[in-house]
């Protein structure tokens, strides 16, 4: 069959949840009420950080804006699920396509990095206290953001590129409730050699070297509690770190089991994709509440005002 070059008015079709017809009313009730729970809560996060005072410190500048990736990167896929349950029609051009695919790569991409960032900034508290506030004021926060955001896009703007330029050979279906770069290139006949290399080495290296690094920062940190010898500073420091730790695991976890599998496995992974889409988003602001101190003397404040 010849193949044929996709025009930006040219749909694509999700497939989706469709294969379970019997369950799309309890799936779209699920997953709306997922979606406005973590919506809610790193809003409520975002909004705790900047109205009280005792929390503009750097870690929770950083706080906030792991936040406002969560937000942003969930609300790329759940609310256009939603609207393809509610309206019966899962058919998206392919400009959207790959505006869904760029933005989601790009979120993802700058979570990585602040989560790097974020252990840095504990690495600097616990080992350096006399220095910190030197090294971690305002325009070093900022700009330490501002490398995460634009770090995201650098790493999803190859992987747009590559995929505008894909062929397809008759079916414009998609095996994916969102526009994912492994589902589009199952349904090219472009070679996408290339773009592979380019997931299986720099995607995981991206995720890896981030790990990695931020393993080294807490052996260090957690070498420097170590040699604490008052146990109520030692707990004390080790719990400024506790939250983000969790937060770290909930997510590395979640991307781990969706993509350090077969390669032949790639691309069928929707329910799997689910765990860092939803369940990490979900839990951060709930680890941060529920773990951390600040937050919960400052939503306690908060409640007693009102």
């Amino acid at each position: 069959m010849e193949a044929e070059n996709l025009s930006s008015t040219t749909d694509i079709l999700i497939v989706g949840f469709s294969d379970l017809p019997h369950l799309q009313a309890p799936l779209f009730s699920v997953f709306l009420v997922l979606y406005l729970l973590t919506l809610s809560g790193n809003l409520l996060i975002v909004a705790t950080v900047s109205c009280n005072s005792q929390l503009h410190t750097p870690m929770y500048f950083f706080v906030a804006m792991l936040s406002l990736i969560d937000i942003t990167y969930t609300s790329v896929v759940l609310p256009a699920m939603l609207a393809h349950f509610f309206l019966n029609d899962s058919r998206v051009s392919l400009t959207k396509c790959l505006l869904q695919m760029n933005s989601f790569l790009a979120m993802a991409a700058s979570e990585v990095v602040l989560l790097t960032v974020m252990a840095y900034d504990r690495y600097v508290a616990i080992c350096n206290p006399l220095h910190y506030p030197y090294i971690m004021n305002l325009a070093a926060c900022i700009r330490l953001a501002a490398v995460s955001w634009l770090a995201g896009f650098m790493v999803a703007l190859p992987f747009t590129v590559a995929v505008s330029g894909f062929s397809y050979c008759g079916s414009h279906t998609i095996n994916h409730f969102f526009c994912d770069v492994t589902a589009l290139m199952k349904i090219t006949c472009t070679s996408t050699h290339m773009i592979e290399i380019f997931i299986y080495t720099f995607g995981p290296s991206l995720t890896l070297g981030s790990f990695i690094l931020i393993i080294i920062s807490y052996v260090n940190i957690i070498s420097s509690i170590l040699k604490i010898k008052a146990k109520g500073r030692r707990w004390k420091a080790f719990s400024t770190c506790a939250s983000h730790l969790a937060v770290v695991v909930v997510f590395y976890a979640s991307i781990f089991a969706t993509y350090i599998r077969p390669k032949s496995a790639m691309g069928d992974n929707k329910i799997s994709s689910l765990t860092y889409i939803i369940i990490s988003p979900l839990c951060n602001p709930i680890i941060y509440s529920l773990k951390n101190r600040d937050f919960k003397n400052a939503l306690r404040k908060k409640n007693n005002k009102s």
